[in-house]
């Protein structure tokens, strides 16, 4: 997933303070990500479970990149594409619903860690982690084509004027 993050960053990064606020956003939410996970370079040495707030923090972090997708970027995107073709609104349109089906994996996430204070619950950590995370890179792989639709739509309009 950080592969893929640092070539959305090199392909779309500097064109668009908002994307490069979003893509910096993304890589923020997948460190902490490892960080609860275990997965290097953060590896527990005796593979111990993170402690609840560190999952708390990665919850607030899910939340805010899940809300700043739907109610920051996508609009912009669409909005961008709606100015440079009707193909390109078209799209733009079929890809915004499929992320959205990816939203609630991020809540029921949220919901079952972000207000328990029982431990416990961190027993099911691993297995959530997975369902969460297997959400989300369909998240990432759907915004990052999002974002290819309108940026290949506006090389279109270029060369052609």
């Amino acid at each position: 997933m950080l592969i893929n993050l640092e070539q959305a960053q090199q392909k779309w990064g500097g064109s668009n303070k908002l994307i490069d606020q979003w893509l910096n956003n993304r890589r923020v939410l997948l460190v902490q990500y490892c960080k609860i996970a275990g997965l290097a370079p953060y590896e527990a040495p005796s593979r111990t479970l993170p402690p609840l707030e560190e999952v708390k923090t990665f919850c607030d972090l899910l939340v805010d990149y899940v809300s700043e997708g739907h109610f920051e970027i996508y609009d912009q995107v669409v909005s961008a594409c709606e100015n440079i073709s009707e193909n390109c609104r078209t799209k733009a349109h079929q890809v915004v619903p499929r992320i959205s089906k990816t939203t609630d994996a991020a809540l029921d996430f949220n919901d079952k860690y972000s207000e328990s204070d029982d431990d416990e619950l961190l027993y099911d950590l691993d297995k959530d982690l997975g369902t969460l995370m297997e959400a989300m890179e369909t998240r990432f792989e759907q915004e990052d084509e999002l974002l290819e639709i309108v940026y290949s739509y506006s090389e279109e309009v270029v060369e052609v004027q």
